[in-house]
């Protein structure tokens, strides 16, 4: 609804940030440090997730030499030759949870996984956060940041009504669930059918100590509302977004399997 105008024809991750979708994004991030294997779980306009990738044409963003009169197309580089991309319809009113809990055969032999809300954007150094998750006894771990563009101010008062303070979401030390995950695959054992990745489940880990997560004071951008598109597309049209990790020649210090 705060997208309407841009994503009444598609779900939220296919609305575009310049040229590709913001889920486009996502993944060039996550493949940026060498993670090229995706499950997407796919509900509400489900065809048109895999209709982009069907019919997916490499000249929008990238570099080509065309020739013969257009029979001959030699690209400079490439985007996803060596993406592999499994396409699973998850329901149309299934939870986060349910969505990953529906996919976990899909995930194989591995025993820490990568998820993502796929709505939001960052320049955070992935390989530190899957490093520190390797050193912890943890199963799950995620990234939290502080809300960039937030219009709301936070009331700090006493019980009885007494206003004590007035603060920015900055200045009021508030953090947030920034959307990018480690998880161990020990958490299907926490998911019960229908409950939300976040509350049930993350609790009855939080109870157990084996939930953590990294504060990230740089780059995070969600893409919830009309000023938050705003705010991507000027960025992405400047040459200096800063989630481009693969323009701007940043390279990841470490990939941790």
């Amino acid at each position: 609804m705060r997208l309407r105008g841009y994503s009444e024809d598609v779900p939220k991750p296919m609305v575009t940030i310049g040229s590709r979708p913001v889920l486009w994004h996502v993944m060039k991030y996550y493949a940026h440090f060498g993670h090229k294997e995706f499950i997407l779980c796919l509900g509400y306009k489900a065809n048109s997730i895999k209709d982009y990738f069907l019919q997916y044409e490499e000249s929008v963003s990238n570099d080509f030499v065309f020739s013969q009169g257009g029979r001959k197309l030699e690209f400079t580089q490439r985007d996803i030759d060596d993406w592999t991309i499994t396409f699973v319809d998850t329901g149309l009113h299934s939870t986060i949870a349910d969505r990953l809990r529906l996919v976990e055969p899909h995930i194989g032999k591995d025993e820490v996984f990568l998820a993502n809300y796929s709505d939001g954007l960052t320049d955070y150094p992935l390989p530190e956060l899957i490093g520190e998750f390797g050193r912890r006894d943890g199963t799950a771990a995620f990234l939290s940041v502080q809300p960039r563009t937030s219009s709301l101010d936070t009331v700090q008062m006493s019980e009885d009504g007494s206003v004590r303070a007035i603060k920015t979401m900055k200045e009021s030390d508030i953090w947030v669930n920034g959307g990018y995950f480690v998880l161990r695959r020990d958490i299907f054992r926490y998911i019960k059918p229908k409950e939300e990745l976040v509350y049930e489940p993350l609790r009855r880990l939080i109870a157990e100590g084996k939930v953590w997560s990294m504060r990230y004071t740089g780059f995070w951008q969600c893409m919830d509302t009309f000023r938050d598109k705003q705010i991507l597309d000027e960025l992405e049209a400047s040459g200096e977004a800063p989630w481009c990790l693969w323009k701007n020649g940043k390279t990841a210090t470490r990939v941790v399997a």
